[in-house]
């Protein structure tokens, strides 16, 4: 059973990952990235997957979960974003 600070980590965690999915889907359905910076999908892959790191050190399950789950989308969009990029399709842009 979850304590209730568990329990507000996990409510957090959730909604974390939800913020992604819009823009995510958006860009499977369009894969128009040119509205999005490359320099703010490199930090916050860097930043997610350093906050998961933290939270397998500490065993944290909601950082875990959170951070983890929302890679998906976000390394999704980064891999788009980049692509586009390369491939000239989008403009180098911070």
């Amino acid at each position: 059973m979850t304590n209730p600070v568990e329990t507000i980590g996990f409510l957090a965690s959730l909604l974390s990952v939800a913020n992604q999915f819009p823009q995510a889907i958006k860009v499977i359905r369009s894969k128009d990235t040119n509205s999005i910076s490359l320099f703010m999908y490199i930090l916050i892959v860097a930043c997610i997957s350093l906050w998961l790191v933290y939270g397998i050190l500490l065993k944290n399950r909601p950082l875990i979960w959170a951070n983890a789950c929302s890679l998906v989308p976000i390394v999704y969009i980064f891999i788009i974003k980049l692509t586009n990029t390369l491939t000239g399709k989008d403009k180098l842009s911070i």
